[in-house]
């Protein structure tokens, strides 16, 4: 009897000859699932994977040079979002600080249900001298390395203390990557020892492996069900979410909108699944939605939630949706999500689900007058967009608004636009026109400041046809302005528009609210009583841009930037445009729902009980829908 053939091995080579044979496959469309390995070296990874990626070639896994370990698990992300989910990279980092560097991008990709393989090293398995430079010791636990961390927020966690351990445990962490109810940060965290270790391997692990994606379809009774609700609803409205683009169920959402004239909200996820001029599209819902979206939603009998995890954006912290006796119908591949709000669950793809009801529809459709009524409230709304892109003098300093719409003036239906956190999601989510599918990337999920420029860089990656622009404010730039460099030594042409606004001026305002008196959110020098309150600091962000290698434009005026933005957009390098706005000048409507960011119970100051008092009266009309 012949023995099976082996390949002898380490670990790390082991590994990333596997990775280079996996795929997926939906509809037919076969992709690699792992294609790129981003890096930062250090003892705990450098003569492992390091020297596994070098041997190995790029041809097999082309490796990517980061300068932080957080943003290279942004970079990823935005990688694997723009691919729908169905191709990831991985990122390898040293032990210690390196690894743990790695948390707050791995909880931002399971928070937001999107791939990505970690790979941190970890202390000696064999524990030859203990501890090891970087080691965490715990007396009570022998096991415990820094890289337990990323336990809690990742999908799928294991240690490979053992060669042979490799192979269960690729497996599953290649299963949960493509698995679109699963799916989130993996970890494998490789021992340094370990990842240098030899072993005879089968050549059955390198074989080519196919990850199938399904669409599961809807159950025959619970489609009947979800039907009999939608045809019984007088005012359905539905409410997109980010799995209506991960399943590209674009146009199944569309079609269902056709057929029934049933308006579409959006969440920040799923803004875009239908495109801004269709009838149906009333923008954004929640906390930072139009006015439409939200006055339909509170007189909504039936919300039908397609691939969205209700967050309390969403549900305006659980005031939005009051109408008496309203019901939930959610439309989600994953059971979790399908039965939240006490709702009728549809367990499903997006797009086979979405499909199955508007066949099952067929001949329905909501009364003309609410169809009039939510048309005419979408006029209205896109009538409060002009006026807060409209410009009367092109020499004047612009508003934060004003820069959206001389962005929205420049793009075409091909490009990016990305962003995650400060004041700038609120403007976007309630005055962007979303052009196509992909245009509108928000990641408010995690809200992480410094996800914009290397989720750009991955998107860049991902589409390299697209032109691509991250939106970050002064905040956001400072937390991570590091992959610029990245940016430019790989010549990923990425299109950066960085808001001079002198702080976190989100923060500030949801301070100024709630009885903080904007304590603590000015980028200023400290006042006489020793509050950030003097003069703004004299930074200069766009000289910074330009020392770490980009092309920066600086804008003063409305003119000014409509011709860097578009210079931006021409140019076959990565371009940074810089812009100073106008505090004081118009900005974004109001929001149109509560969000409930509790205020102090006991304070003196005349701000805080004010805020207290109507704290008070919009936390009496939550309520649990059961």
């Amino acid at each position: 009897m012949t023995a099976s053939a082996t390949r002898r091995l380490t670990v790390a080579q082991a590994l990333v000859e596997f990775l280079a044979h996996q795929y997926t496959e939906r509809d037919g469309q076969r992709r690699r699932l792992i294609n790129a390995c981003w890096g930062i070296f250090g003892h705990g990874n450098v003569a492992g994977i390091g020297q596994a990626l070098l041997e190995s070639g790029p041809g097999a896994m082309p490796y990517l040079q980061g300068r932080n370990e957080q943003a290279m698990v942004h970079a990823a992300v935005g990688y694997a979002r723009q691919n729908d989910r169905l191709a990831a990279q991985a990122v390898t980092t040293s032990i210690g600080p390196g690894a743990t560097n790695l948390v707050t991008g791995a909880a931002l990709a399971t928070v937001n249900r999107l791939p990505v393989l970690l790979l941190p090293g970890d202390v000696f398995a064999t524990r030859p001298a203990d501890p090891v430079l970087q080691q965490l010791e715990v007396p009570c636990a022998g096991d415990v390395s820094v890289n337990d961390c990323l336990r809690p927020v990742s999908r799928y966690f294991d240690r490979i203390t053992r060669p042979e351990a490799l192979i269960p445990a690729a497996l599953q962490a290649m299963r949960v990557l493509a698995d679109p109810v699963e799916t989130g940060a993996v970890t494998l965290a490789l021992p340094q020892d370990v990842q240098a270790e030899a072993y005879d391997w089968p050549e059955e692990f390198f074989a080519d492996r196919v990850w199938h994606v399904r669409r599961p379809s809807p159950d025959a009774d619970a489609l009947a069900e979800a039907v009999r609700a939608v045809r019984a609803a007088e005012r359905p409205l539905v409410v997109a979410g980010g799995g209506v683009h991960h399943s590209e169920a674009e146009d199944a959402l569309r079609a269902l909108a056709d057929a029934t004239g049933i308006p579409v909200a959006s969440t920040q996820a799923g803004k875009g699944s239908l495109r801004h001029d269709h009838p149906a599209d009333i923008g954004g819902i929640g906390h930072t939605g139009t006015a439409v979206a939200d006055d339909l939603a509170r007189t909504a009998d039936l919300v039908i939630g397609v691939g969205t995890r209700y967050t309390d954006f969403t549900t305006a912290s659980s005031t939005l949706f009051a109408r008496p006796g309203v019901r939930f119908l959610n439309l989600n591949i994953a059971s979790f999500d399908g039965h939240k709000l006490g709702a009728l669950p549809l367990v499903a793809d997006a797009r086979a689900g979405l499909e199955a009801l508007t066949a099952s529809l067929a001949g329905h459709r909501v009364d003309a007058a609410y169809e009039a009524e939510y048309r005419a409230g979408k006029a209205r709304w896109e009538e409060l967009v002009d006026a807060a892109y409209a410009v009367g003098d092109d020499s004047v300093r612009p508003s934060q608004t004003q820069v959206l719409g001389a962005l929205d003036a420049v793009v075409g239906d091909e490009d990016v636009v990305i962003n995650a956190a400060g004041s700038l999601p609120g403007d976007l989510h309630k005055l962007w026109r979303a052009r196509s599918r992909r245009q509108y990337h928000l990641e408010y999920g995690y809200s992480c400041m410094g996800y914009e420029i290397p989720a750009a860089i991955g998107v860049r990656l991902a589409a390299p046809d697209r032109p691509v622009w991250a939106l970050v404010g002064d905040g956001t730039y400072l937390m991570m302005p590091t992959e610029l460099v990245t940016a430019v030594q790989e010549g990923v042409n990425i299109n950066v528009v960085l808001v001079q606004n002198h702080g976190y001026a989100s923060i500030g305002g949801l301070s100024a609210e709630t009885g903080g008196e904007r304590f603590g959110t000015a980028y200023r020098f400290r006042d006489k009583d020793g509050t950030y309150t003097g003069a703004p600091l004299p930074v200069d962000l766009a000289a910074n841009a330009a020392s770490l290698g980009m092309t920066v434009l600086r804008a003063s005026t409305v003119g000014e930037l409509r011709a860097a933005l578009a210079e931006a957009r021409a140019s076959d390098r990565p371009t940074c445009v810089y812009v100073e706005t106008d505090a004081d000048a118009p900005g974004a409507p109001g929001a149109q729902a509560w969000w409930d960011v509790p205020v102090a119970q006991t304070a003196t100051r005349p701000a805080a009980v004010e805020a207290r008092a109507a704290y008070e009266q919009q936390a009496a009309a939550r309520r649990h829908h059961l």
